[in-house]
This record gives C-alpha cells, structure tokens and sequence, in this order.
C-alpha cells in the first residue's frame, strides 16, 4: 500500500469533537474502557446475565473487546463506539428474548424466498439493492430497524416515520466526522443498510472488523458457526414481516453461505462478481476511511494486507460451499451477475432477477426503478485513497501475502441456480472471471486473465 496515503484533513466541527473526547477520557477513563465485566454491568444493570439466553455470546464478547483494546490503535471516540457497540448488541440480545418470550408466535411466520445480494466487497451489492429497494413490492430494511427490530415490530405506519426520525441523528454524526464516508459509502436514516447492522447478538459479526481494526478477533471469528447468528436474524425478519418478500443485502453474507441457506433455504441469492483487484483495493479504499474516524493511526499497508487476506478466506469458502453438496441438495437458487453489466444494463440484471424471482417487471415497477435511477446516478465520482496500483506489501511479506489468493484454478460452481441455464459456471474467483492465475511479482500480485467471462 502506497505509503504516501493519509486521511482527509478533518473539518473544524469535527476537530472539536474529538479533542473534547480525549479531554472526557482523561477526566473519566472509566467511560472508555472495554474491560468485559464493567461494560457487562452497564449493559445490563441489575438484570442477571441469564436474561440474554444462552451462553453463546460470552467468549465472542470478550474476543471483541479484547482484540479492540490490543489491535485497535483507537482514539477516544473509537474506544467510546466500541464499547457502545458491545453495550448496544448485549441490550439487542435481552430486548429481542424478551419480545420473543411474550409473542413466541413470531417464530412461527413463513419468511418466504427472500431476495439475498452477497458478493465481494464494492461489487455493486449497495447500488443493486438500492435499486430493488425501490419496488414498493420488496421490503428493504432500514438501519434503525436493524438496529432496534423490536421497536418496530407491529408499529403502524405514522409511530414508524417518527421512530426512523428520531434514528437520524447517528448518521449525522458520522458524517459529520468523516465526510469522506458520504462518498465511498452513502448512508443514512432512510437508505437501506446491509443485514449486519441486525447480527452480531452472538458477537459473530463481520461487520465488526470491517470498520476498526480487531485482527485477533478477524481470526477467531473465521473459525465460529453462524449458524445461530443466522437462526436470529431469520427471527428478527419474522418479527419485522409486514407480508412483502424481503430483499437483503450484505457482503458477508457469502463467506457464511452454509448458514444462511440453512435460515433460509428458499433464499434467491444474488452473487455480484467483479475484477478481484479493483474489489480489493476499492475495499481497501472504505476500510481505511472508516478505520481513520476510529484511529489517529491508520496503516494502510496493513488494511490492505487485511483486505487481501479477507478477500482469500470469503473466496474459498463461497467456491467450497457453491460446489459442495448442501448447495446441491438445498432449495437455493443463484444468480450470477457482473459488476460492469449490472452498471451499465441495472435493468437487464433486476429483469434477470425477477425472471428467476417470479416477479413481473411491469410498467409500474419500471418506473419506480427509473427514479430511484434518476436520484442515484449508477456513476458517481469516488475518491479512491487506496489504489490498486498502491497494494503492495514489503518484499518480505510478498510471498506470504499472495499465497491466501492461489485459490483453485477452474473450480466448477454448481450453477442449476444460474439464470443462464448452463448446467456449469466455471471460475476461480467471484471476479464472473472463468479463470484467474494469480502470480507472485515483484512486490505483491498481479491476476491475468485466461479465459473469458461467462454470460450475463
């Protein structure tokens, strides 16, 4: 990674902001410590911890406080949303028992064959869901409802718009201390979020690392189950079900296929593919950003040695998971798209998704995707601090850095999902490349080419 990258200068607001955060957590530490057991009493009380179930979230609790407080290199505000988020999940997990023990019935409402876009890292899975957000017949959630599900739960439709009001001020904040976010990544009250927002009640959450840098808790995390993560979130779209099909969305979602079909096993999913090292560094790109509103002390060689190594992991297992045998015997379907035809035909791709979704693409869904189109321009101007020229590690880390990406070459995906109808996909990569060889050179790794893309 370039050396010469550094953080957008930060505005005179949120200067402020973070010196008045230093100077409280110098006043009063104990605010901004992630010592397990105080961060335990604040989330709960008086409550005993017997009132979040079972017993499932502890060592994940103190995998992510501790790898926080060793890996994290956080300033004030960094500390202080670390340990509101851990605060935040432990009172998620008590509130949604506590609803679910007085309505147990909510266990029992079908959530049928939702509409779930996965893919890489920046391979178009925000614009695409965004898109069929649009489609009043799709139900797309928002982040204060992922956030805070049993809040919602049952509202009607007046109590909803002044509980997403009340929501908005996060994300002001968050753009207020870094802008940059606004640009690689819009969010905000009204704009659909991914599922993550939702999980991590069990602190099994990939959602976590990508924002802070937490490679001890990366690492235990690769070797966790999802599958109760998965089993609560199907509970929380039960609870939040107003009738409409959903449409999810989250990255993270292929690297834990295995349990999100187990959830869901009439999903439609949507696997976006692009150029493996525009996904990189353009996930390098938002890593870094969101690390530097977090840390005074961002390594860019590190996020893109991370990115590299997330990239490997999320890659084997969607190949090792499409070409197994729960793909196989699963009700799923998939449908492959590429990043660049998804952008410049969105809607060849939502037709191809409605093909295999059984949804008309009539007059009146076409066009509430052409305005949302006229108010999201597909094309938008993206500073780009990490390039994918600048990803290169020190000589010495080279090799060691291009080994997790030697993934199998041709690898047959199991396709009776793909709506080409083609019995095969052949690719080593989700790049919707048939084949990649990827080679060691001088400083890091280049990926060629060796056949050609398959149909979209």
């Amino acid at each position: 990674m370039s050396d010469s990258w550094a953080p957008a200068a930060r505005s005179a607001e949120a200067r402020a902001l973070y010196a008045a955060a230093d100077a409280d957590r110098s006043a009063r530490p104990e605010r901004y410590s992630l010592d397990t057991e105080s961060l335990l009493a604040r989330a709960l009380g008086d409550d005993d911890p017997a009132v979040l179930g079972d017993g499932d979230w502890r060592e994940g609790f103190s995998k992510y406080l501790d790898s926080a407080a060793e890996d994290g290199g956080l300033n004030a505000l960094g500390a202080r949303m670390v340990a509101d988020t851990a605060v935040g999940r432990l009172r998620a997990r008590r509130a949604l028992e506590r609803h679910l023990s007085v309505y147990p019935s909510v266990r029992e409402r079908p959530i049928r064959a939702p509409i779930v876009i996965t893919g890489g890292w920046r391979t178009g899975t925000t614009f695409l869901f965004r898109l069929l957000a649009a489609d009043a017949r799709l139900r797309a959630l928002l982040p204060a409802e992922l956030s805070a599900p049993w809040r919602f739960a049952g509202l009607d439709s007046q109590a909803r718009e002044a509980a997403l009001d009340a929501a908005a001020g996060a994300h002001s904040l968050l753009h207020l201390l870094s802008p940059e976010l606004a640009v690689v990544h819009d969010s905000g009250a009204r704009l659909p979020e991914e599922c993550v927002l939702a999980m991590g009640t069990d602190f099994r959450n990939w959602g976590f690392p990508s924002t802070t840098r937490l490679d001890g808790y990366a690492a235990w995390l690769a070797s966790q189950s999802f599958r109760s993560a998965y089993r609560r979130y199907r509970e929380i779209l039960q609870m939040l079900d107003d009738g409409r099909r959903f449409v999810l969305k989250a990255p993270a979602h292929c690297a834990e296929l295995a349990s999100l079909v187990e959830a869901f096993p009439d999903a439609m999913v949507v696997h976006l593919h692009r150029d493996i090292v525009e996904t990189i560094a353009s996930g390098a790109s938002l890593f870094a950003v969101f690390r530097s509103t977090y840390s005074d002390s961002v390594d860019p060689r590190d996020v893109g040695r991370y990115q590299t190594e997330q990239t490997a992991l999320w890659l084997d297992r969607t190949l090792a998971f499409r070409d197994g045998p729960e793909a196989r015997g699963s009700g799923a379907r998939f449908v492959d798209l590429d990043y660049r035809a998804l952008v410049a035909e969105p809607l060849t791709a939502v037709r191809r998704i409605y093909d295999m979704a059984g949804l008309e693409l009539g007059p009146e869904a076409r066009e509430s995707l052409a305005r949302h189109r006229a108010r999201e321009p597909a094309a938008r101007a993206r500073r780009a601090p990490l390039r994918a020229g600048a990803v290169r590690p020190r000589p010495a880390r080279a090799a060691r850095a291009v080994r997790p990406l030697r993934v199998p070459l041709r690898t047959q995906l199991t396709a009776g999902a793909s709506a080409s109808g083609s019995s095969k996909i052949s690719c080593s990569a989700y790049s919707g490349i048939s084949s990649w060889k990827v080679v060691a050179c001088g400083s890091f790794s280049a990926c060629r080419r060796t056949s050609s893309m398959f149909s979209t």
